[in-house]
């Protein structure tokens, strides 16, 4: 068996944004997946992490599973035998308007979710999460918002206060030696290409992968070739 895998997923999403590898890495690997429920930061959502997790693992996160994986190597880099980012970013909200902005578009869907439910708010943030012209498969769209829709209003509203409150991580970026995957979406819109490529640039010998025709929901997008990605990552 290879390493003991760790996979975190992103906001209000569930194991299923893991599904393909899981099964896929689960032939290889022990592979457990993280579960946030209403912890409201990140140091607590990476203080479970590691205690559910074995001694020394491989670590995946996505979007702000990527942004839990980073505070989980902030406490214990020892245990943390590989690393993978994706989707995902390392600063603070910004300062002023386009905080104010962030926090204010946040605060509308969880309205949404509040007065109409998850199903409603999956339905129209899934319209800026995937690549455009993948709005029209309903397959996937629909298994996108079904996730979201199995979450609930006070899952949404403690893991916004979490992202709204997140540490920069930008300066723990060199101090990271083990191997390192920086991966994203090539057509990204939430956390783009080039943000990656800087992030990847900033981390000793981390290799980086761009999935193409692929937004910000690349597991679930294009789950073939991510999950090749993540082999070959486990592998190293």
């Amino acid at each position: 068996m290879g390493l003991n895998v760790v996979l975190v997923p992103g906001l209000v999403c569930d194991a299923a944004v893991w599904q393909h590898a899981r099964e896929v890495l689960g032939a290889r690997s022990d592979v457990q997946i993280a579960h946030h429920g209403t912890l409201d930061s990140l140091a607590a959502m990476a203080e479970k992490v590691l205690r559910e997790s074995p001694p020394r693992f491989a670590l995946a996160g996505h979007s702000m599973g990527g942004r839990v994986a980073l505070e989980v190597v902030r406490r214990a880099p020892d245990r943390v035998a590989a690393l993978a980012l994706l989707d995902t970013g390392v600063t603070a909200l910004a300062p002023g308007e386009t905080g104010e902005r962030e926090a204010a578009g946040r605060f509308e869907l969880l309205a949404i979710a509040r007065t109409q439910g998850m199903a409603a708010m999956a339905t129209r943030w899934v319209q800026g999460m995937v690549w455009k012209p993948r709005l029209n498969d309903a397959a996937l769209v629909a298994q996108i918002v079904g996730m979201l829709a199995r979450s609930s209003a006070e899952v949404f509203a403690a893991q916004i206060r979490a992202l709204l409150g997140r540490p920069d991580a930008s300066a723990l970026l060199p101090t990271i030696h083990c191997p390192t995957l920086v991966m994203c979406g090539q057509e990204d819109s939430w956390a783009p290409a080039a943000r990656h490529v800087d992030m990847a640039a900033r981390i000793p010998g981390s290799k980086l992968v761009l999935v193409p025709d692929c937004g910000h929901m690349c597991t679930l997008e294009r789950p073939a070739a991510v999950t090749r990605a993540l082999l070959e990552w486990c592998a190293c």
